[in-house]
Order: C-alpha cells, then sequence, then structure tokens
C-alpha cells in the first residue's frame, strides 16, 4: 500500500523569516491522521530567511536529523558543539536525556532550505550524543546511498533506532530499487524535482507513506533529489 500525501496537503505556516512545511502534526499544525509514520515523528521542510533562525530551545527523547538543501545552517548546543551545515551534510543530534541548541542561518541575506526529521529512540534516557558528515552528489547519483542507520555501516551516521535512511539523485530515466523486509515500512519524501515511486508520480515537496510492500522502484522524471527511509 502506498498512501501519497501532496504537498499543498501538509501543514503550513508562514512566520516571515520562517516559510515552513509540516508532514506530520507540529507546533500549532494538528491532524489526527498525520501524527506520525511509525517510529517518524516529524518531518519539516523549512525555508529560513537570511538572518533568521531559531533561538536555544530543548529538546529531550528525539533522534533528530537535519539534511541541508540549500544555503547554511548555524548549529551550537549545549554539548558544546558549533558547526556550519552546508547541502551535503547530515547532522544527527540525539536528544537523550535533555540537550538545548539554536539553530540560525549562517547567512543574512541568503535563504537556507533545510529538512528537519525527529525519529523516536528505541528506548527513553541516553545520553545526549552529536554526530555530522558530508555526502557527496557523486555518492549519490544513480544510486541509493545510506545516510543514517542503526549500526553506523557504509560510512552512515549512527542513530539510536532500527531505521535506515537513503537518500538519491536521479536524472531523467535513472532508476534506483529498494527491497523492504517482512514487517518493515517506508516512507519516501522528494525534496527537488520529480520522480515515480512504482510508477505513481511525485513532485517537489510530495511524499509516500508506505506499508506491505516488498520492492521500491524509484526513477527520475525531471532532476530528483529524494529521501527513502526503511523503517521499523
Amino acid at each position: 500500500m502506498i498512501d501519497v500525501r501532496k504537498s499543498n496537503d501538509r501543514g503550513h505556516a508562514d512566520h516571515g523569516w520562517l516559510n515552513t512545511r509540516f508532514t506530520f502534526s507540529f507546533a500549532d499544525y494538528y491532524d489526527p491522521k498525520h501524527e506520525q509514520f511509525r517510529t517518524l515523528r516529524v518531518m519539516n521542510d523549512d525555508r529560513i530567511a537570511g538572518g533568521g533562525g531559531f533561538p536555544t530551545h530543548p529538546h529531550r527523547d528525539m533522534e533528530i536529523v537535519t539534511v541541508v538543501l540549500e544555503g547554511a545552517l548555524a548549529h551550537k548546543d549545549s554539548m558544546g558543539n558549533g558547526s556550519v551545515i552546508r547541502p551535503g551534510d547530515v547532522q544527527y543530534m540525539g536528544a537523550g536525556t535533555g540537550v538545548a541548541h539554536s539553530e540560525f542561518n549562517a547567512s543574512q541575506t541568503e535563504a537556507a532550505h533545510i529538512y528537519q526529521i525527529w525519529m523516536f529512540p528505541d528506548k527513553a534516557g541516553y545520553q545526549p550524543a552529536y554526530d555530522q558528515k558530508h555526502f557527496s552528489d557523486d555518492e549519490k547519483r544513480g544510486k541509493l546511498r545510506l545516510l543514517v542507520s542503526s549500526d553506523g555501516r557504509d560510512g552512515s551516521v549512527r542513530i539510536r533506532q532500527n531505521n535506515d535512511l537513503y537518500t538519491t539523485v536521479l536524472g531523467p530515466g535513472e532508476t534506483v530499487k529498494h527491497e523492504l523486509k517482512k514487517d518493515r515500512h517506508a516512507y519516501v519524501q522528494v525534496t527537488r524535482g520529480s520522480a515515480k515511486l512504482n510508477g505513481k508520480t511525485l513532485e517537489t515537496g510530495d511524499g509516500a507513506a508506505i506499508s506491505e510492500e516488498k520492492s521500491l522502484e524509484l526513477s527520475g522524471v525531471k532532476e530528483a533529489e529524494v529521501l527513502l527511509f526503511d523503517l521499523v
């Protein structure tokens, strides 16, 4: 079963400095049909104006992954980490027993476009954790590149949940396939361009919740970048 969620059906908020779309219930947006999917709790498609950002705020017992598509994001946290996240970077923050951080557009003039993703950990009470890695376009072109996993295999970022996050960059006609093991689920999100998922066309911002499927095929329609979650 593939349940497509169109981009404009997502929640929306425009605060001037932040224009965002919510795949799942978040902040003032609540949709009882879209509170989470499996262990995937938040997927926010954020566009942050130059100089804008999120002042220091706390998190707890959540695995947080940030992917930058355009621009750059400046991060500081209570663990002592400070970094600038750029396109191709994947940042992980395990909130665990509690962490505070701030996130600001690193530019005063250029917009930043990010996806921020929250997943439930496999248990509560972990110590806070941090990691950041870069993945080149060449690693993603025409293939599924593992970004995040529970065991850190293939140079991926390790998280504390039995989920895998892949990405791919597909030109027109380029195709990748992914097999789902029994009792696994998937979520596909097109972050730019246009792609087909098992024959269904997904445009920029469209997503799909997937259950009871054995095989997934993604093919590029227009130059596309896609996130694929393999979920417990």
